[in-house]
């Protein structure tokens, strides 16, 4: 009862949330823009024939959400690649994977499917802030989904305490409910792709472990933590981060609205994203007793350093990334990645993207600049990782 707030569904909720969501009336309309040519009563009808058998929210992930991932790959990319060969072969171990951040919906879903296709058992339980669970619709589907909820907006006392009791669900999804985990590397996506891990993730991950384990070192063992990276060749949301750092640039006081997070949404999952890459690091136990001298203050900042040289060592670098750093650095010090082809179609993409930024003010100059930093940060980033 501790974790009624934030978890996921447990298995007996599930066919009341799945009723109370066909029923929504804002879900209703959504599927009726999808198959507008069927009933209302028809479409029920067919969602509760196919929800037939599903016991948990595993279940629903595999009878709902995995066709619906397996085609916005079809249709959305050119490929998915999970690159697992760092982890133990024994597959029924589980895992906290923290990974940068490309997509709010899909780095996850994305995950889940690689995860079920390689011959692992279950998929990952995700923390979703609740600034993007506008409608109590939004809030069943993804609590069926296995996502656990993330309070954004609080007072300082109120974080402290919502990032304790985040914490301790996390610690009891891996240990208890044998569940893996996915969280982000950080509050939100790097506008420019210059991918850091915080330490107060870090810490916040910790603070939940049994009172026992004192050093920090042992309080984040438990989670059995795997940097992951997540690469893309396009981030279909590029226009809309350059967008919002002008925005930002020219209105310090500037704030995202929830109608620019479900654009954010929208664009992410159902724009092109060329080849996708998965790589998983060594989990961090390997490694990080070589940590647990280090003072407290020191520890933190030294594991995400550590974790960050994970990440950024496996991405996976496209035509793209080398073409950006090129055309900052006014040289050619990377021609022999990439042909004319690729520059040409990757300034024809570049052109489209901007195109499609409409802002008062429009800076150009300014947008194109920051949407190559978000391909050659990849690429920097890499190189000082080597």
């Amino acid at each position: 009862m501790e974790f009624d707030e934030i978890r996921p569904y447990e298995p007996e909720e599930m066919e009341q949330a799945f009723n109370d969501l066909i029923h929504d009336r804002q879900f209703s309309l959504l599927m009726k823009g999808l198959v507008p040519w069927l009933p209302k009563s028809v479409r029920n009808g067919v969602l509760k024939l196919a929800f037939v058998g599903v016991k948990t929210p595993l279940d629903f992930q595999k009878r709902f959400m995995k066709p619906i991932v397996k085609f916005i790959i079809r249709r959305h990319t050119d490929g998915t690649v999970f690159d697992d060969a760092c982890l133990p072969q024994d597959k029924g171990l589980r895992y906290t994977f923290v990974s940068n951040h490309r997509d709010i919906v899909l780095d996850s879903a994305f995950l889940d499917l690689l995860l079920i296709q390689a011959g692992y058992p279950t998929t990952v339980e995700i923390g979703i802030g609740d600034n993007l669970l506008i409608y109590p619709w939004i809030k069943r589907l993804v609590r069926m989904n296995k996502a656990f909820t993330v309070r954004r907006g609080l007072s300082p006392k109120e974080t402290l305490r919502s990032s304790q009791l985040m914490s301790r669900y996390i610690h009891y999804a891996v240990t208890k409910k044998e569940e893996n985990l996915w969280i982000s590397q950080r509050e939100g996506r790097a506008k420019d792709s210059n991918d850091r891990t915080q330490d107060s993730v870090l810490k916040m991950l910790a603070m939940g472990a049994p009172d026992e384990l004192k050093d920090p070192a042992d309080r984040l063992r438990e989670l059995n933590i795997v940097p992951l990276t997540i690469s893309y060749e396009f981030d279909p949301c590029d226009y809309l981060k350059a967008q919002e750092l002008q925005e930002r640039r020219d209105n310090p006081a500037f704030k995202k609205s929830r109608q620019d997070d479900l654009d954010n949404m929208k664009t992410g999952i159902f724009g092109y994203k060329g080849r996708v890459h998965y790589h998983c690091a060594q989990p961090v136990n390997q490694w990080i007793d070589e940590l647990s001298e280090l003072p407290r203050t020191e520890f933190y900042s030294a594991m995400a350093h550590r974790m960050d040289k994970a990440i950024h060592n496996g991405y996976q670098l496209f035509p793209c990334n080398y073409i950006a750093l090129d055309d900052l650095d006014g040289t050619s010090a990377y021609a022999a990645y990439y042909t004319d082809d690729d520059r040409q179609r990757f300034e024809t993409y570049l052109a489209g993207q901007l195109a499609k930024i409409s802002i008062p003010n429009k800076d150009e100059t300014f947008l194109r600049e920051c949407m190559l930093n978000m391909y050659a940060n990849p690429l920097r980033n890499k190189l000082a990782a080597k």
